[in-house]
This record gives structure tokens, C-alpha cells and sequence, in this order.
């Protein structure tokens, strides 16, 4: 047995760590974020728990193979797939006190885990995280990197641009206590996207902070095509409304922003279509002014893809060209829908299938 839940060490004994991993269809990206686990510069004691689901890329190979390569490294089948069924079922295999969810596309700096520990000592937090600092391998992929780490991307919220050091509603990944979560009731299966939002909002409700800190940022391998971002975008736009219909805060407003946009440019592109149909049947065409909407989206992209600071590939900068607005379109399609409980009704059938098929982890 671990150290108890309840007893991180203050001093002294370093506590221990359990790495929970959710796996699916990730063999590209999965050994460089295992083996960047295997290299953290903590002397604590560790282990790494892999809830792999029904990959048919060889994945599940891949990730027994690392487990027989080292006795810390253990596999767990995550029958249902999803990424909060993988972090519990990976959790409650676990017991060390600390916790430190890890994507399959993340690979952590070898400092990570000592910095958020020591993080955790100092503020008492029950959750810390940091930054996703994206990057790519292609044009594609680098392009994908500027626009989340830009404003006109994803919003610049702290935990992509960065920011000050102190509490904050939600950071990327986060590194646990375990009574806190515990206390909260893990994530929630029932969520596909933006689990993390959610699960630290309880955290914060059950009296333990959120604490952002800028030191910690961990490198994230964006999606490599067009048809997998969209569909990524789409599905946390989805969520997003499911999130923002559940769940209003003071900030809920920004996330209209995206749909908005798309209803705007869509109704104004419909409407200066009909003001040139005005022109050709000789009615003076007033309504071709509604072209002035998707004209300043347009601007606003190709302003944002020449000029992004720290973008120094023409080739990338083409990309954005045609990134940026797969990441507004795509959600904020998909926000409408999940604002209009689509989100949660698909995702109650689905669950409701998954318990019924579930096996218990080893």
C-alpha cells in the first residue's frame, strides 16, 4: 500500500505518484509520453496505470509491450472507451496520494511532477496544472499550434497563452490530490469533453483550490489532419453547450461568441445571395450589404494568419488560412446542438450501454 490518500507529506518523505493514462488509438504518439513519465526527475516513488480501450491500431500491443518492459508501467482495459471511464477506472487501480492525469499526446518536461508536488506542499491546492504548450511536427500541425496558442484560436485563456501564478477555474491535464478527488466523485463519465472544466468546478465547490502556475507546460502533439481536427472541434464544441447550458458562470458569454459568429456569417452570406438575386431581376440591391459580415470574418482570418507572432513558415501560415476557421466552424456547430441537450442525450445512451458491457479492472 501507498501513503494514505489523506497523508501528503509536507516534508521529508517525498509522496508517492500515479500516472493515469486513457489510451485510444494513440500508437504514434503513446511511448514518447510513457517514456517521458519514466525520465520525471522525481525521487518519490511512482507508478503508471494505462486504461487502454479498444484500439485497432495496435495501441493495446504497443502499451503491453511497455508494460513488460517495466514493472511500473500497468495496462487496464477501459472497455467503454471514453476518456473519463479510462482516468476512473486508472484511478481506482491506483493509491498513491498524488495523481497526475497524462494525455497520450502530451509528453511531460522531466522537471513536471517535482514542480507541481512541490506546488501542492506550498498552496495546499487540490489541483494544480499549467500550460499545453501545443507544437507540431508538419505545417499542418505547427499551424494548428499558433491558432491554440493564440487568441483568435481559442480564446487566450491562461492555460494556453499563459498567465500569473495563483487560483484559477480550470488548467490543462492537472496534477491531483487524491482525498480531493475522491471527496468530489472522480470525473464524470457522462461527459466526453470538457470533463476537466467540469470535475474542477466540484473541486473548487468542495472547498480546495485550483492553482494555475506557468512553470508547468507540458508539450501537446495537435491532431495531424484536417478531418480529425474538425471532428475534434466539433465534438468539444458540442460539450462545450452542454457545459454552458448545465453550468452558466460569470464567463459563459464568451462561448456564445463561436456559434454566434457562424449563424452571423452564414445569414449574411444567405442574404447577399438574395440581394444579388434584387440586382439581377432589377430591384435596387440593398441586400448585398449583408456581405460585409463574412467579408470582416474573412479579413479577420487573413489578418490573424499573416501576422501571428512566432509563425515563420509561409507554409504555415497558408494552413491558418483554412485552420482557424475549421476551429470556429466546427464549434461553433457543434456548441448549438449540445446547447439544445443533443450533448447529453447522446451521451446518456451511450453510458447506459457502456455500464451495461463494463468489466472490473484487475
Amino acid at each position: 500500500m501507498g501513503t494514505s490518500a489523506s497523508e501528503v507529506p509536507t516534508s521529508g518523505t517525498l509522496p508517492g505518484v500515479s500516472y493515469v493514462m486513457p489510451v485510444l488509438n494513440d500508437v504514434t504518439h503513446v511511448r514518447a509520453a510513457v517514456d517521458s513519465l519514466l525520465g520525471q526527475d522525481y525521487e518519490g516513488p511512482f507508478d503508471v496505470a494505462i486504461a487502454v480501450g479498444p484500439s485497432i491500431d495496435g495501441t493495446n500491443e504497443l502499451v503491453e509491450a511497455l508494460s513488460r518492459a517495466d514493472s511500473r508501467v500497468r495496462v487496464i482495459d477501459n472497455p467503454v472507451g471514453s476518456t473519463p471511464a479510462g482516468l476512473n477506472i486508472a484511478i481506482r487501480a491506483t493509491e498513491h496520494p498524488i495523481i497526475v492525469r497524462v494525455d497520450a499526446h502530451s509528453v511531460l518536461p522531466s522537471d513536471y511532477t517535482r514542480i507541481a508536488v512541490e506546488a501542492i506542499t506550498r498552496t495546499g491546492a487540490g489541483n494544480v496544472g499549467g500550460i499545453m504548450d501545443a507544437r507540431g511536427t508538419t505545417p499542418f500541425e505547427e499551424a494548428v499550434a499558433a491558432a491554440y496558442g493564440s487568441r483568435v484560436g481559442l480564446g487566450g485563456t491562461p492555460h494556453h497563452v499563459g498567465g500569473k501564478e495563483g487560483p484559477a477555474d480550470t488548467v490543462y491535464l492537472g496534477v491531483f490530490r487524491r482525498d480531493a478527488l475522491t471527496q468530489v466523485g472522480l470525473f464524470d463519465e457522462r461527459i466526453k469533453r470538457g470533463q476537466d472544466w467540469e470535475l474542477n468546478r466540484r473541486i473548487r465547490q468542495g472547498g480546495h483550490i485550483v492553482w494555475f502556475t506557468p512553470e508547468l507546460r507540458v508539450v501537446y502533439r495537435p491532431r495531424p489532419s484536417l478531418s480529425r481536427l474538425a471532428r475534434q472541434f466539433f465534438s468539444t464544441g458540442m460539450w462545450r453547450g452542454e457545459l454552458s447550458r448545465r453550468f452558466p458562470v460569470r464567463n459563459t458569454l464568451r462561448y456564445f461568441v463561436p456559434p454566434l459568429m457562424v449563424i452571423g456569417v452564414a445569414l449574411g452570406t444567405v442574404v447577399g445571395l438574395v440581394g444579388i438575386a434584387q440586382a439581377i431581376m432589377g430591384a435596387a440591391p440593398w441586400l448585398v450589404l449583408a456581405f460585409a459580415i463574412p467579408a470582416v470574418y474573412v479579413l479577420t482570418v487573413l489578418g490573424a494568419a499573416l501576422t501571428l507572432p512566432g509563425v515563420r513558415s509561409a507554409a504555415v501560415r497558408c494552413w491558418l488560412i483554412i485552420v482557424l476557421p475549421c476551429i470556429h466552424f466546427c464549434w461553433g456547430v457543434g456548441f448549438i446542438p449540445g446547447f439544445l441537450l443533443l450533448a447529453s442525450n447522446i451521451a446518456a445512451q451511450k453510458y447506459e450501454k457502456g455500464q451495461n458491457t463494463r468489466v472490473a479492472p484487475e
